[in-house]
């Protein structure tokens, strides 16, 4: 009876464990069964012009995302020295303790690749260079890396022919990204693929859960961007919030509230990262922007 009674504990114990063990590799497609719980993080390209003239280091960004109550920070390759050759692990260690020393995760790393391009040699040098920075994103612990889709003429070939080597591209990308354990993830960008069917085309066509979406809210800018953020909502691995929309493209400020309303909608559980493109101080742009979504957030 004793061993009986052990066993049936023993079941008891296990059961919730097994039953919520899908969703810890669960696709973004699964519905959570936890309740939504967002992470803010800053991307270095709203710094742009600081980080290029020197006034400004990746040190001092992980400063004022600390100092401003974010969670984390997006270091894009480029502001890197060297890049696209990659960093000493001297310089990545530093900068992993620094975020530890200021309580922040590097979640997000990106690099600029062309897969548009008609040379299918450098197509093959920038995935190479992917597959590098894959392996420095996984020294600093980042869980995703952005890459693009490209742009550019591509004179004697259809968009449906530069769109399978784009997937074929995309696939040898996700093969590596498994090895490195961080997602190769798209941002589409507005350079090639314009409209969030197509986008989801690319992603069911790669096929592959270490292959993600970046959904950047201020790059769908044929008709109305909410329904086409909707769309894409419910596939993305992170968000990128900007301070401006375009509805049929024609640039307006984002209504922070229709954002927010999508997000609980499909329960995203993850980061998003504010990103400022706009002329003016972008400390105080992403400062408004995080505490207005906050604001709108928070009342749903």
């Amino acid at each position: 009876m004793d061993k009986k009674r052990r066993d049936l504990l023993r079941g008891l114990t296990l059961t919730p464990i097994l039953l919520g063990s899908h969703s810890l590799f669960a696709s973004p497609l699964g519905k959570p069964i936890t309740a939504s719980r967002l992470q803010y993080s800053v991307n270095a390209f709203s710094f742009n012009t600081l980080l290029n003239s020197g006034e400004m280091t990746l040190f001092d960004m992980m400063e004022f995302a600390s100092a401003l109550g974010l969670n984390a920070v997006d270091l894009t390759g480029y502001y890197f020295s060297g890049y696209p050759n990659i960093p000493d692990d001297k310089t990545l260690f530093q900068l992993k303790k620094k975020a530890l020393l200021l309580g922040l995760n590097i979640s997000w790393t990106g690099v600029r690749n062309n897969f548009v391009n008609l040379d299918k040699a450098s197509r093959q040098a920038d995935i190479e260079m992917i597959k590098n920075w894959l392996q420095v994103s996984s020294k600093l612990g980042a869980s995703i890396m952005r890459i693009f889709p490209g742009k550019g003429e591509h004179e004697g070939y259809s968009r449906t022919e530069v769109k399978n080597w784009m997937v074929s591209d995309f696939q040898e990308c996700a093969k590596y990204a498994e090895e490195t354990g961080v997602i190769a993830a798209m941002q589409h960008h507005n350079d090639f693929l314009y409209e969030a069917d197509e986008v989801i085309d690319i992603l069911k066509r790669v096929d592959s859960e270490w292959f993600g979406l970046i959904l950047d809210i201020g790059s769908l800018r044929r008709g109305d961007p909410y329904k086409e953020i909707e769309k894409l909502a419910p596939y993305a691995n992170y968000w990128f919030i900007k301070e401006l929309v375009y509805m049929d493209g024609i640039a307006e400020p984002v209504n922070m509230k229709k954002i927010a309303t999508i997000l609980k909608d499909v329960n995203y559980t993850g980061y998003i990262s504010f990103e400022s493109l706009s002329d003016g101080d972008p400390k105080q742009i992403v400062t408004s922007m995080f505490n207005d979504f906050r604001k709108e957030y928070e009342k749903l």
